[in-house]
């Protein structure tokens, strides 16, 4: 085989790859990020019915992460000791069981309770998913890969806007509040899909009989020596150094700063859009709040690629937290006009949208093995502590200043100064160079 042809052919098998199990990935991540940020929309109805304060609000939405926190590192090691098949079906078939049942509380005590135990139940589907991309995908393709998969996210909101908008505005069914119909339609699909993932998912590439011998045999050994290669440089990751070590403590402040912005933007930019605009409808609210997350989706993708082909990951983390901070600067003053405001929202969003590729090739360039399950799941569930911080942060000072622009500067100031941090991180500077030593431009297509 020349080696034009083994490139093509070692290309055409990683896009297999990817239309194979990508695809179904990302339909289950929309509907995880719809069921835990639906609160978002219920809170235009809910919050009166259920007489909770923005405070209130905050802590129930959040308390969503404390549950994931606590729970998501076990639920990481346990998808390697049961399979990802079996694995993440148990998780969708909990987390939508519990997500409908949101519907059923009748007050703010009720609403903490089930928050946390939904967290508990979707602990660990992201970090399994990251997990079981590094089992298909070599380093060069993981940002582009995870992009890939994470676009589910600004997707999810550009529907859940619309969708969960015309729930609240027209079912009102059997004299059931239409919020409380918001939790129960959208949680049920989540059940379903855990059916489709036993029949659909395969743990592995030694499983896949969609690849030839061939195919299986290039791609292990690539996995195989990208392990070797870690290990060589990084050493041997205990199981305590993956949970605590500085790195993932580094890693994990950074993404905790993004989760304070994704998080407070998922529960709180349909209040802010209908408090520019109070004769909106909540399906106007809904069409609008999708907007930003519509362009997100593309920027978050190009980003990746670009990061991808140029081996570089610190600069393309970096770079967007910056905009995304200044952005949300800027938006007091623009507070007397929506469609300026809305501008400087798209802005925001796709810039903390952007950086999710390249952030989550970064652990990988030094992490494998059970150091990968675990310090994988370590980061991204110290980092979701900022789901609840963010929040509660943000609705304590709505309350105490009536403004939600002490909020926006809060969220700003955490991505600032993530963003200088990201750039001093010296060890990936040097696995960027190792990556970069090794790398077949040919294969970034």
């Amino acid at each position: 085989m020349t080696a034009a042809a083994q490139i093509d052919y070692r290309a055409t098998t990683i896009r297999k790859i990817q239309w194979r199990i990508l695809p179904f990935l990302v339909v289950l991540y929309i509907i995880a990020f719809i069921d835990r940020s639906n609160i978002g929309f219920a809170a235009l109805k809910m919050n009166g019915d259920l007489g909770i304060s923005s405070t209130q609000f905050g802590i129930a939405a959040g308390l969503f992460t404390v549950g994931y926190f606590l729970f998501e590192v076990p639920s990481n090691l346990l998808m390697r000791r049961y399979g990802a098949r079996k694995w993440i079906a148990r998780i969708l078939f909990t987390w939508g069981a519990v997500s409908a049942c949101t519907g059923l509380v009748q007050n703010y005590t009720q609403l903490a309770i089930v928050r946390t135990v939904l967290g508990i139940a979707e602990a660990g589907f992201f970090p399994c998913v990251l997990l079981y991309l590094t089992y298909w995908f070599p380093e060069r393709q993981r940002a582009r890969v995870v992009a890939l998969f994470m676009v589910a996210l600004p997707i999810a909101t550009l529907a859940a806007g619309p969708l969960s908008g015309l729930i609240l505005d027209h079912i009102h069914w059997g004299g059931i509040a239409s919020w409380r119909w918001l939790f129960i339609l959208e949680g049920a699909p989540a059940v379903l899909l855990g059916f489709v993932a036993l029949r659909l998912l395969i743990d592995n590439p030694r499983g896949a009989k969609w690849l030839t011998e061939e195919e299986k045999t290039w791609l292990i050994g690539v996995l195989e020596a990208e392990a070797h290669a870690k290990v060589k440089q990084h050493g041997e990751i205990s199981f305590w150094k993956s949970l605590s070590g500085l790195r993932i403590w580094l890693l994990a402040f950074i993404y905790y700063a993004k989760s304070v912005a994704v998080y407070v933007l998922a529960f709180y930019s349909p209040q802010i859009l209908k408090g520019l605009g109070q004769e909106l409808s909540n399906t106007t609210v809904g069409l609008l709040n999708g907007l930003p997350y519509a362009v997100a989706t593309v920027v978050m993708v190009w980003w990746a690629r670009r990061s991808d082909r140029t081996g570089e990951r610190r600069w393309h983390v970096a770079v967007p937290l910056l905009v995304a901070g200044i952005a949300l600067v800027l938006m007091a003053l623009a507070s007397g006009s929506l469609w300026i405001s809305l501008a400087l929202l798209t802005v925001v969003t796709a810039a903390i949208y952007a950086p999710y590729g390249p952030f989550w090739a970064m652990p990988s360039l030094f992490l494998t093995g059970s150091s990968a399950a675990v310090g994988l799941a370590a980061i991204n569930s110290i980092a979701n502590l900022g789901g609840f911080v963010g929040p509660v942060a943000f609705g304590a000072l709505k309350d105490s200043t009536g403004s939600i622009y002490a909020g926006l500067a809060f969220v700003s100031m955490t991505l600032v100064v993530a963003a200088i941090l990201v750039v001093r991180l010296r060890f990936v500077k040097e696995a960027e160079q190792r990556m970069r030593a090794t790398m077949n431009p040919a294969l970034a297509t």
